[in-house]
């Protein structure tokens, strides 16, 4: 009975902080700047930070990252459309009254924040592999979480939950993918 009370008061909080965020009178150019930081992380620009390294450091390397990349993505993008499907969390626009989202999010469902999750994983991948003056990187990682929520398509935890997913499945990569 104590997991259902957690639960629920997990979610009154998703709920409460998505209203603070969404009720604030959001600037149009604010809204135009996290719609273009959110495009970033549309999964277009990840084929090209995977063969990136190609330009810069030696094959071996470079295919190294290619491969780890590869298989990251694919571990990732397994679990994050199970989970969708699992949980089935309904978006902002269906759960809050009265509320409309800024875009047309690409699924039904919120849980988790698959936008922010491919972000940390990209982000934590390069860092790890190419080294921590790549590291200003999780502040664009950050930043695709906060359009998320300013454009009203996922609730806190979906983002949290995106970025830990994300991070954890980096590091699991680089240490299970020689």
């Amino acid at each position: 009975m104590k997991g259902v009370q957690l639960l629920q008061s997990v979610h009154q909080w998703d709920v409460d902080t998505f209203r603070r965020v969404s009720s604030a009178e959001i600037h149009a150019v604010l809204v135009r700047v996290a719609c273009c930081i959110s495009r970033s992380a549309d999964g277009w620009c990840y084929p090209l930070i995977g063969v990136a390294p190609f330009a810069f450091y030696s094959f071996p390397i470079a295919g190294q990252f290619f491969l780890i990349m590869a298989a990251a993505f694919t571990l990732e993008r397994g679990i994050y459309y199970f989970a969708k499907n699992v949980f089935k969390r309904r978006r902002p626009a269906k759960v809050v009254s009265g509320y409309r989202s800024h875009i047309n999010a690409q699924d039904e469902f919120s849980f988790p924040s698959g936008h922010t999750s491919a972000a940390f994983l990209t982000t934590t991948l390069v860092v790890l592999s190419f080294g921590p003056e790549f590291f200003l990187l999780y502040l664009w990682s950050a930043a695709v979480g906060a359009s998320r929520l300013l454009l009203g398509v996922h609730f806190p935890t979906d983002v949290i939950v995106g970025a830990a997913m994300g991070t954890g499945l980096a590091c699991l990569s680089m240490v299970v993918i020689p």
